[in-house]
């Protein structure tokens, strides 16, 4: 089966979705600021030093929840999204710096990050995409960095109403993250606690080698 993103011009795909986000930034906002993804966020750091203040890009940061909460603990978060009004929002709530970048046309400095958190936000990016991408953030990565994913499972990839995603289940995802120079380290479905099929999140820990 052909990809539906070979069929589609990368530049609409992004913007459409981003247009997305830029239209229901509030109500957005609004949905997820409460959302406890603390699970997540103590599996990222369990990976990585405990005795110095990080390094951490936020990919997809959206309005700023996470790193507010970095930056809480004592870390040093930078934040990335690609909708402007995100960028905003993030930088007025949580008093970081944000990069206002498109996945697609990243521009990351080499060696500057000890971690990269895409909580919710790998999955817009198209599947013949996703190999460049992900060696632009380990390229960003210092020796040793982790990059935690989390995105909902799957085994699909188009529109799904405004919003283009790809969907994998940890067979795929494993795929696309050894061939890019990380190793797998810790993986687990979300909600924590349901059974299987009813936790559509899959999230992963990984080391880039």
């Amino acid at each position: 089966m052909i990809k539906e993103s070979k069929l589609l011009d990368l530049d609409e795909i992004e913007r459409v979705t981003l247009s997305h986000y830029e239209n229901n930034a509030e109500s957005f906002w609004q949905g997820t600021r409460d959302h406890d993804v603390s699970q997540n966020i103590t599996a990222f750091l369990k990976a990585l030093p405990k005795d110095k203040a990080l390094d951490i890009l936020d990919f997809g940061c959206g309005p700023g929840r996470d790193i507010y909460t970095f930056k809480s603990l004592g870390h040093k978060p930078v934040g990335l999204d690609g909708s402007e009004r995100f960028c905003q929002m993030a930088e007025q709530y949580s008093g970081c710096a944000v990069l206002h970048q498109q996945f697609l046309k990243l521009e990351l400095e080499e060696n500057s990050f000890d971690g990269i958190f895409a909580n919710a936000s790998m999955f817009h990016i198209p599947s013949n995409e996703l190999p460049r991408v992900l060696e632009q953030m380990h390229r960003s990565l210092r020796v040793g960095g982790i990059l935690f994913s989390s995105n909902p499972r799957g085994n699909t990839e188009g529109w799904q109403g405004e919003r283009y995603g790809h969907y994998m289940e940890i067979e795929s995802s494993q795929r696309f993250l050894e061939q890019s120079g990380y190793k797998i380290v810790n993986h687990y479905y979300r909600p924590e606690g349901k059974p299987r099929e009813q936790q559509p999140w899959l999230a992963i820990v990984s080391e880039a080698q």
